[in-house]
Order: C-alpha cells, then structure tokens, then sequence
C-alpha cells in the first residue's frame, strides 16, 4: 500500500489560457525575429563592407558596424510591431509593411492547402512558417514565417476548421495511419535506379583512372558528376526521411523531412489527378511513386508538393488513389492497348480515366472523370495518314499530362464521347469542394434522374465502359461535342461527394 503522498493520481487538465484561442486577437511573430534580423544584417555588414573600411582602421569598423546595428534595430522593430495577423469570422486578415503598408483579407472558403514549414534554424528556435495556399495563381499563397511552433499548430487548425464550415474554436480533427517510410526501403529504392547507378559508377571509373595515371582534369567531369549525385541522391534522402502519412477528415496529412520538416496538408477534393510511377529496377522491388496535380500549388510549389508517396508498396500506392478518389477502384479500370510499337493502354468508367505508357519507366495516370476540365481530339499529319488519333484530357498544372496515343479513329471519338457523358453526370452543379464538412450534395443518380437522365445503377454498365469504349448514346452524341474543341461544359474541379464530417 503506497502512502497517499506517492499514489497515482489523475492528470491535472491543463486550462486553455488566452493565447490558446486563436480564433480572436491579434497574433505576431516570435520576436526572436528581431535579434535574428539584426545579426544577420551586421554579419553581412561586417562581411562585405568590414574589409573596405579597415583602410581607415579599425575604429571606422566599429563605429559603422554599431551604427548599422542600431539602424536595423530601429528598423526591425516597428516591422515586427505592426506585421499583425488574425482571423475575423472565416476571413484571415495579414497586413504587413512599415513604409507601404499592406492589407490582405482571405477568405478561407476557397483554400486549397495548408502547410507548416520547420527549416533546421527554426527547429533550433522553436519556431515554424505557415503557408497558405489558394487559388488565384504563383503570388495567392500566405506566408506566415517565425511563428511559435504551439501558435502554428493552433493556426493550422482553425484555418482548416474554417475552411470546412465548421466554427475556428473545433478541436483537430482525428487522423488515422496510413503509411510511415521505412528508411532502409527509402535508401535501397534511391540507390536501386538506373541513373544513379550508372552515374555512380561512372564516379568510381573516372576516380580511379585520375587516381591511377595522376590526371589532374578528370576532376572536370567528377565535379557535375558529384553535383549530380548530391541532387538526385542525396536531396530526396533528406527531404522525405521520416515520411509518415495519415488520413483524417480534414483531408491527407503528410509529414516529412530530415533538415526541413514539413507537415503538408491537402483538403478534401484538391487531389486533381494522379500518376503512378514505376522504373525499371523498381519493379522488381514491387514499389512504385506517387504523384499528384494538387490545386492551388503554383510554379516551384506545384513540383516541390507534388509527391504524396515518394516509394511504396505498389498496393499501397493504390489503395492511397482509392482513398484520393472514394468509389472508385483504379486497378480494375479495364484497359485496352494502342496500336503503336510503344505500349500504351487506356481505358474509361463511370469514375476514372486511366491510361498507361512507357517502355522501360511504367507511368499509370489517373483522372477522375469530374475532374475533367478540357478533352482534345488530334491528330498530325502522319497520324491522318495512318488513321490513328491521340486524346488529351486537360486538369490543372502539374506532373500528371494524362495522354492516349495511337488510337484508331471510332475508338477515340468513343472515348471522347464517353469521357464527356460520364464527366456531366458526375457533376453536381450545388457541390464545391469548399466547407467539406458541412455541405450537403445530391447523390449521383437523383442528380442523373433531376436532369432527365437514365439512372446509373450498380449493376448497369454504361457503354462506354466496356473495352470498344462504343457510343455513350444519344446523350453523349451532341451536346459533348464541344469537349473535344477543347471547352469542357464547367465545374471541372468541383467535388461530387460528401466527405464525412468530423
């Protein structure tokens, strides 16, 4: 019997304090920012102007280098005082500046991703970036830099409790594993890659050689080779160390990185299209890479957040596309081969749009078919000659360029046809992918029937979805033709489902 003195006791709940309430107030940088700011500025004062001065002597160093201290001070002070940011209702109001002052009012309806960004001299101090994005091109996104780490989180939240519909007050939502990276397959799946073995053989041959006969200008072409190997090896070694996926009603949650950690997350219906990548080598070790076009990432940021799992099992890499696109199973999508000496296979259901390519690096692209934005029939003056097509569906910018080439004519117009009737009734007009929470969209067949449309039951299968892709009917005959002009019939990336609320 322990005295009472040592006894197990419950955890005092701790009480939220004033600065856990974010939804209120005004909110500033961490204002080690300051002290930062003012020693980088002298360091590189002290740098390049410091040896120019020492001709007066040492005295002039001194002296200007305090002034410059003194100057940056004044200078960083009023700018971290009045670069203020806060939420008003379901608006995030950022201003910024001291001789231009600048006002930015966001509504957080229309977010497309959210991250939180720990550089290594952040992590030191304990600090971290909120980026924002939303739509509206490369300079929409919001940058929130020196942050505590605690305010970032509870930031991260309430922009996403925002975002659903739901008050900025909700606890975070849950999250469920999905995939953590070992870091042995990490290793092995970078090293086991045609380019990188090649390249580093190449490496050891030309070393040995300068080694051997004492060439001195071997180190001309060991030095791009080194550089190379440094950013193709070593770059994605340390930025997807310690990888760990998870899913949660707030869309997939991803984190990641070995000197930067980043915390990546992407709401529901933003995933605009997918491709699955799988090397040569890769194939043997069953793995593959997923890529995706996720909206709102705009030029570097696009590539930078393009991948959502850097090497995987390849049935957890489909089953992550399941999870992406819900009611849809991209593996039993039947597909059907192109008529040219590269293979190729496409092929088209009620949900999906999938299409494979390459000889020795195997890409699978997926679209789903609400996410259609643009279809385009073409064909070149040799392809004419030979009678072959090639059909190009449009989505927003990024790694995924979903292509069928060397078709025969009928089956690329049935395609066309196919993927305009299915892309139409997979719409639904009053469903957007903004407040996932707590909006309220019609089913599938009741929009089918609403607009005079057969019913697309589970045990009917649409013509188009067989492997002829054969004609969609007479709905698919007319009023789609604009899509192979290239002008899609609206609401390309606008989401057809509900999502779970928390």
């Amino acid at each position: 019997m322990l005295p009472p003195s040592v006894a197990w006791r419950p955890q005092p709940v701790p009480r939220r304090g004033p600065d856990d309430d974010v939804t209120t107030g005004v909110f500033r940088s961490h204002w080690m920012v300051i002290p930062l700011q003012v020693i980088a500025v002298a360091l590189v004062f002290v740098a390049l102007v410091g040896p120019i001065l020492t001709t007066f002597g040492f005295g002039w160093v001194v002296m200007m280098t305090v002034a410059v201290v003194f100057g940056s001070l004044a200078y960083a002070l009023p700018s971290w005082w009045y670069g203020t940011f806060g939420l008003r209702d379901d608006h995030l109001v950022v201003h910024s500046g001291l001789v231009m002052r600048t006002s930015r009012e966001i509504p957080l309806s229309r977010l497309q991703a959210v991250d939180v960004v720990q550089p290594l001299l952040m992590q030191v101090f304990g600090m971290a970036e909120l980026r924002i994005e939303l739509a509206g091109g490369d300079r929409s996104a919001i940058r929130l830099r020196c942050l505590r780490r605690s305010l970032a989180d509870r930031m991260r939240a309430a922009v996403l409790a925002h975002a659903a519909g739901l008050p900025g007050r909700s606890p975070e939502a849950p999250e469920w594993p999905f995939y953590r990276l070992p870091f042995l397959l990490l290793l092995g799946a970078l090293t086991f890659r045609v380019p990188i073995l090649l390249s580093f053989v190449l490496l050891l041959m030309l070393a040995t050689a300068g080694a051997v006969f004492a060439e001195p200008g071997v180190a001309g072409a060991l030095v791009p080779l080194t550089l190379g190997l440094l950013r193709y090896f070593w770059g994605p070694l340390a930025r997807y160390t310690d990888y760990y996926a998870s899913l949660s009603s707030d869309g997939l949650r991803l984190r990641y990185g070995m000197f930067q950690r980043r915390m990546q997350t992407v709401p529901p219906g933003r995933v605009q299209a997918v491709r699955v990548v799988e090397p040569l080598l890769w194939r043997a070790l069953g793995v593959a890479r997923v890529e995706a076009n996720v909206a709102g990432y705009a030029g570097t940021r696009q590539g930078d957040s393009a991948t959502l799992l850097p090497v995987a099992p390849r049935r957890r890499a489909y089953a992550l596309v399941n999870e992406l696109f819900p009611e849809s199973e991209a593996a039993h999508v039947p597909l059907v081969p192109n008529r040219s000496w590269t293979p190729g296979m496409v092929g088209v259901d009620q949900r999906l749009f999938v299409s494979t390519k390459g000889l020795f690096c195997l890409v699978t692209e997926i679209v789903p078919v609400e996410r259609v934005q643009a279809l385009r029939l073409a064909a070149g003056p040799l392809a004419r000659f030979t009678g072959l097509v090639s059909v190009d569906v449009e989505t927003p910018p990024g790694p995924v360029r979903a292509h069928a080439s060397a078709r025969e004519a009928g089956e690329g117009r049935g395609l066309v046809d196919a993927l305009a009737a299915y892309s139409r009734r997979a719409r639904v007009p009053s469903a957007g992918t903004e407040r996932w929470a707590t909006r309220s969209t019609l089913p599938r067949r009741q929009d089918a029937e609403d607009h005079g449309e057969p019913g697309d039951g589970a045990g009917e299968e649409h013509p188009a979805a067989r492997p002829e892709f054969g004609n969609p009917g007479a709905e698919g005959s007319a009023s789609e033709t604009s899509a192979v002009s290239g002008v899609s019939d609206g609401g390309g990336a606008e989401e057809a489902r509900d999502t779970p609320e928390r």
